[in-house]
């Protein structure tokens, strides 16, 4: 691929941490599209969603390319098929194809939203380790004031996804072991190393950077030495012998 003027380059606006945002960051290193990064403030992000989509959508991650802004990772991986084919994420078998876009549909849909609210809920009962974490993720220099930004997230991920609720974090306890299940289940089905064919596709992609605030493997928006609150690390550690959560861990290794 030539060689791209920063005006013309496609730019993506991500959120740090976001597992969604970094399904799309991780399309892009693939395909080794040069881009933009553009992270504001988490819940200004809003606004300028909005603004960005002309109100059809409220959240990131967005990707502006080829003159066009789309919202929703998803549609953000299908364009980036279109503007750099190779390395290709969507499988070239029709079967396969199908195969991969309903994984990938099945991870963003009930994997996506409990691996976000989990780690929420278990930060919110330990004020000090989701000030350290969300000053991490906000640019200068509100990253000096970690106790403020702290106080912000929390409140920000209460209103914004419940996660304060503990019905709510037992559900998405349930819902994480669940894909779990079906990650390894699809693997078995398919030989162990891909989850569809021969070669690394977006159901890989996917699934492993969805689970990667569960899993914390190396090359991952939260490195595995980020202390996290108990709880959080007791549920980790009962899935860690699993498996696929090697398989996640081995997937950043390779692939990432």
């Amino acid at each position: 691929m030539g060689a791209l003027s920063e005006d013309s380059r496609p730019v993506l606006w991500q959120l740090e941490i976001s597992h969604y945002s970094e399904k799309v960051r991780w399309a892009l290193d693939y395909k080794e599209v040069g881009h933009v990064r553009r992270a504001p403030f988490p819940g200004m992000h809003i606004p300028i969603a909005l603004g960005l989509t002309g109100g059809a959508a409220k959240t990131f991650p967005i990707l502006q390319i080829d003159g066009r802004t789309i919202a929703d990772s998803t549609a953000a991986i299908a364009a980036l098929e279109e503007h750099e084919p190779a390395p290709a994420l969507y499988p070239s078998d029709p079967a396969e194809r199908e195969r991969a876009l309903a994984l990938e549909d099945y991870f963003d849909e009930n994997l996506g939203p409990h691996a976000r609210l989990l780690p929420f809920h278990e930060l919110i009962g330990d004020p000090n380790l989701f000030a350290d974490l969300a000053a991490q993720s906000v640019p200068p220099p509100l990253n000096q004031a970690p106790a403020l930004v702290g106080a912000y997230a929390r409140g920000y991920t209460k209103l914004r996804w419940g996660a304060a609720n503990e019905d709510a974090a037992a559900a998405a306890r349930a819902g994480i072991v669940a894909a779990l299940d079906r990650l390894e289940a699809e693997l078995a089905a398919n030989g162990g190393e891909y989850l569809v064919g021969e070669r690394f596709s977006v159901a890989d992609l996917t699934a492993a950077a969805l689970f990667y605030p569960v899993v914390g493997p190396e090359g991952a928006p939260i490195p595995p030495e980020q202390p996290m609150p108990a709880g959080f690390e007791r549920f980790r550690e009962s899935l860690s012998a699993r498996p696929g959560y090697a398989w996640v861990e081995e997937t950043f290794r390779r692939h990432r």
